[in-house]
């Protein structure tokens, strides 16, 4: 495989050889006090909205060991930190550390433009979620430092299942589930018909690989004779996922079919859902009023373990976000230094006090048994990832999937479809290979 040229993320003209981490010789020698540096670090406002005092405490550790060096931390929105990043690369004003969602890491990576790091300058490193490591390896090295992991899992509504079911909390098997949901149906669906006791959208490919998954199917495999990716989906265990998922599609979704989840949280606010498949975090959007939520559903939206096929939990993607260092850098030292303190044990004991995941297997085992995080830690270790191949996070590819599904709900055959959808994933991933 080889590295593209950052032009194919939008950045012309830019490549850099990947080093590990490290200034040069003066500067790493200077007496720490005696250093007199910037350090520009990008973060997304989740740690502004929900653990400053972590990241104020960490540039108060930095300072007390260099008291000359300035720490600049600037908050980006996700909408649009990607566009800022590749232009920022390209220019002579960048970050020296970035906030990288996990799938946005391989085309930094194979770009050139994050260096390598060394896992043992970072606190539990042998225990990183393997999940959220992976996203920041390529052949064999590592390029970035795994911050918080997230999963998704079955969000519900405790009245509907209440009233409709007679269940005070979901089911742990699929069939169990289900038959709650026809009740629930049943009962709702008298007041109104648009309601969708379990709303899985069409185009809601993330839900549908996790079908996939659980069936032992994957989006794509490395071939390692022809030394290339190659589309997957055709597999009979990938059709078997697919073709579930798509029947539940159809039989439990009353509203439109063609639409993905990005809406999702908000027809559970609307009342519109007994129950969803989302990330942790969205049972809060559900009932936030300032992001129209619905707060009359305050203590009545809870999480727990999707259930899936065969009697086992729904397998989840796994979200979360990476640190990394550019390459750019001329104080690659001093970024490594914040990204340590800033990933220690003692920083993610901070995360895990706000429920949030924690990088490492260690400081994670504690939160699958507390109520509030059970269901998602629990979801953590035995998810799945998209392809770590060269450019897989480009939207075509994610098109691909949402096309594949919305074509199946249209008419077509799940085998046609699949095939047709190798076939576009093979010409891409060969296009960024």
């Amino acid at each position: 495989m080889k590295r593209k040229l950052i032009a194919a993320i939008g950045v012309a003209g830019m490549m850099f050889s990947v080093a590990a981490c490290g200034s040069d010789d003066s500067n790493s020698a200077k007496d720490p006090k005696d250093r007199k540096d910037t350090v520009t670090v990008w973060l997304m406002v989740d740690a502004q909205s929900t653990w400053p005092e972590l990241v104020k405490d960490v540039n108060a550790q930095f300072k007390e060991k260099y008291p000359n060096v300035k720490v600049n931390v600037q908050y980006q929105q996700w909408a649009d930190k990607a566009k800022k990043l590749d232009t920022a690369l390209g220019g002579d004003k960048f970050p020296d550390v970035v906030e990288l969602g996990n799938t946005e890491t391989m085309q930094y990576i194979l770009n050139g433009a994050v260096a390598e790091v060394d896992p043992k300058k970072y606190d539990n490193s042998d225990t990183w979620i393997q999940g959220l490591k992976d996203t920041c390896t390529f052949e064999g090295k590592q390029y970035c430092v795994p911050y918080y992991a997230g999963a998704r899992v079955a969000i519900y509504n405790t009245d509907m299942l209440k009233k409709g079911a007679g269940l005070d909390t979901l089911p742990e098997t699929e069939d169990e589930m289900l038959a709650a949901m026809d009740k629930v149906a049943a009962e709702q669906g008298k007041k109104d018909k648009r309601f969708s006791s379990l709303y899985l959208p069409g185009r809601y490919w993330y839900a549908a690989m996790s079908y996939v998954a659980a069936y032992g199917g994957k989006i794509a495999e490395y071939d390692e004779g022809a030394k290339e990716w190659k589309g997957s989906l055709s597999s009979p265990e990938a059709q078997k996922g697919i073709q579930h998922f798509i029947d539940l599609v159809k039989k439990y979704n009353k509203a439109d079919l063609t639409k993905d989840e990005q809406d999702h949280a908000n027809v559970m606010a609307n009342e519109k859902a007994a129950l969803i498949y989302g990330n942790g975090w969205e049972s809060g959007s559900v009932i936030d009023g300032e992001n129209n939520g619905n707060p009359k559903l305050e203590g009545k939206i809870l999480t727990a373990g999707m259930p899936g096929p065969n009697g086992k939990a729904l397998p989840s993607f796994i979200g979360g976000s990476d640190l990394a260092i550019t390459s750019k850098s001329k104080v690659q030292d001093l970024a490594e230094d914040w990204v340590s303190m800033f990933t220690s044990e003692k920083s993610m004991e901070v995360l895990a006090s706000k429920n949030i995941l924690p990088n490492n297997e260690k400081q994670l085992e504690p939160l699958k048994a507390k109520p509030e995080t059970a269901a998602i830690a629990n979801a953590v270790p035995d998810a799945w990832f998209t392809p770590i191949a060269p450019g897989w996070t480009s939207i075509e590819k994610e098109e691909v999937l949402k096309n594949m599904l919305l074509s199946i709900l249209k008419g077509d055959s799940v085998a046609d479809a699949a095939k047709a959808a190798d076939a576009k994933i093979n010409e891409l991933i060969n296009e960024e290979s």
